[in-house]
């Protein structure tokens, strides 16, 4: 094999790991802290649901057991795979210990906490089968859904994350402004030259359709057609996720954050809002639902002890 030919495959080759790298790291990194391969349990649902149960000595949850504690009708709760551990934090503090039931890798369906992901969840929350959720806003498609059931949906900001962005740590472009990425995901923009970086071909990543950070890229385009890149494998790497998501990729030196517009993605960035794709994430609920244990839940949620656990479990509180 001559060596421009070796050279060639060495190219596709890195480029492949890199998009396996970022597409792992970006969408399921929460659990790859913990754990160093995927079980069955997380490609079902994007996390290791087991390790983060409420109740347990190992659980890797913020432990915390409030002077609250909810009786009675109690809110069936579910959401977003990387916010689990923090709504699993939330029924380990308020919820009697009997009212979470696990068997066989699943949460039974008398129990009062599940983990559906974002999409599951929008839609347990509009057809009743669950009661609050927490997620990002939801996307046109789920609002439409809403809309079709003659459901309201009530939502409530309990917390800020950071959209971001992500490349190759070997990529010399570290900033962007928020129009270059609009220019990237709509196609204006094709080679990292043309942004002060390499002369290699920008391979656009993106998530399905109805998942927390696709519906947050098209918000961040505003109207503008997103463009789906055909040839991925051909080009160097930029990917998108919330900023818990991926920390510890960043933190092991794989891949690395951008900043935008100069600032970059800090926790204390998106407390004070200087970063500026900061998003809140919501406690969703059904406005004509009637436990009354809901708005209970919600006021202890935005109560130090509630921002605390948020806090804690590597979110930003309000």
């Amino acid at each position: 094999m001559n060596r421009k030919l070796r050279n060639q495959l060495g190219i596709i080759l890195l480029t492949v790991f890199l998009f396996a790298v970022l597409d792992f790291s970006i969408y399921q990194t929460f659990t790859k802290k913990v754990i160093p391969d995927t079980s069955p349990e997380m490609q079902a649902k994007s996390v290791e649901v087991s390790e983060y149960l409420p109740f347990r000595e190992d659980s890797k949850i913020v432990k915390r057991r409030s002077e609250i504690s909810l009786t009675g009708d109690l809110p069936v709760l579910d959401g977003a795979a990387a916010l689990y551990p923090v709504f699993s934090a939330f029924v380990n503090a308020v919820y009697p210990e009997d009212s979470c039931i696990f068997q066989d890798g699943n949460f039974t369906p008398d129990s009062c906490l599940q983990m559906n992901n974002t999409r599951g969840a929008y839609q347990g929350v509009v057809d009743g089968t669950v009661d609050l959720v927490f997620c990002a806003g939801p996307s046109e498609q789920q609002l439409a859904y809403a809309r079709e059931k003659g459901v309201e949906l009530e939502l409530v900001p309990v917390g800020r994350e950071a959209f971001v962005f992500l490349v190759n740590k070997d990529n010399p472009v570290s900033d962007l402004t928020v129009e270059q990425v609009q220019g990237i995901y709509s196609g204006i923009y094709q080679n990292w030259s043309e942004l002060g970086g390499e002369d290699e071909r920008i391979a656009a990543l993106q998530r399905n359709e109805g998942s927390g950070s696709q519906t947050a890229l098209q918000k961040l385009m505003k109207g503008k057609k997103i463009v789906k890149d055909p040839d991925l494998f051909l080009g160097s790497a930029i990917g998108f996720s919330f900023r818990y998501y991926v920390e510890g990729i960043v933190s092991a030196g794989n891949v690395k954050m951008l900043s935008l517009n100069g600032v970059y993605p800090s926790k204390e960035n998106i407390r004070n809002s200087r970063y500026p794709i900061s998003n809140c994430f919501y406690a969703v609920y059904r406005k004509d639902n009637t436990n009354k244990n809901i708005p209970v839940l919600i006021r202890w949620i935005l109560s130090e002890e509630g921002q605390q656990i948020i806090e804690e479990s590597g979110y930003v509180g309000m």
